[in-house]
């Protein structure tokens, strides 16, 4: 396993140097401990992280919905650890969402089947989301582009093949994209 960035969110000491340790020897290169789900809440918005392990209770709140809104915002694997007699609750309440629930005390073999399962969940989510932007930016430039057009052949009574052809010719010739020539153009007729 290899991991390059986990968060610890925990409420206690207790059982964390253990924790993090254990996550160290597993691969995971910088593991980052914070205690309350306020502080976690800042601390996400400007670092990412590949694996994030809650381990309730915080010291502001239970955990499982800082768990539900991290699983919503980020592409993080989320492991949520609590009381054995709350585990299946909290596994019902987060199944949906991608988060794993371990229940305490922790068995290593499990937590790190867990560990690998939420850092791989990671990856793929990560990659999803990596071919979603890419899809999202070329929709964005088609748009522009289809727009252009249009008040090419209503302006400059042009064909659409014509006009896709300048679009194209002015991009080359001016060493810019063809979202920025249409967005020229778009501009020029608005």
């Amino acid at each position: 396993m290899y991991s390059e960035r986990v968060l610890i969110i925990s409420g206690s000491d207790k059982g964390l140097d253990g924790v993090a340790s254990f996550l160290k020897a597993s691969g995971c290169r910088t593991v980052v401990t914070i205690f309350s789900g306020s502080e976690a809440r800042r601390t996400i918005q400007y670092n990412d992280y590949e694996l994030i392990i809650i381990n309730t209770p915080l010291k502001d709140e239970f955990g499982h919905q800082l768990a539900l809104k991290l699983s919503e915002t980020t592409c993080s694997g989320i492991i949520l650890i609590c009381k054995a007699d709350m585990a299946e609750e909290m596994g019902n309440r987060t199944i949906d969402y991608g988060i794993s629930v371990i229940s305490k005390p922790l068995n290593k073999n499990l937590f790190l089947q867990d560990i690998r399962t939420s850092i791989g969940f990671h990856q793929r989510l990560f990659t999803l989301h990596r071919e979603n932007h890419k899809l999202r930016t070329k929709l964005e430039e088609t748009r522009y582009i289809s727009q252009a057009k249009f008040l090419l052949i209503v302006n400059q009574d042009m064909s659409e093949e014509s006009a896709h052809r300048y679009i194209e010719k002015t991009a080359m010739d001016t060493r810019r994209t063809r979202k920025e020539v249409a967005q020229e153009i778009i501009d020029k007729y608005k």
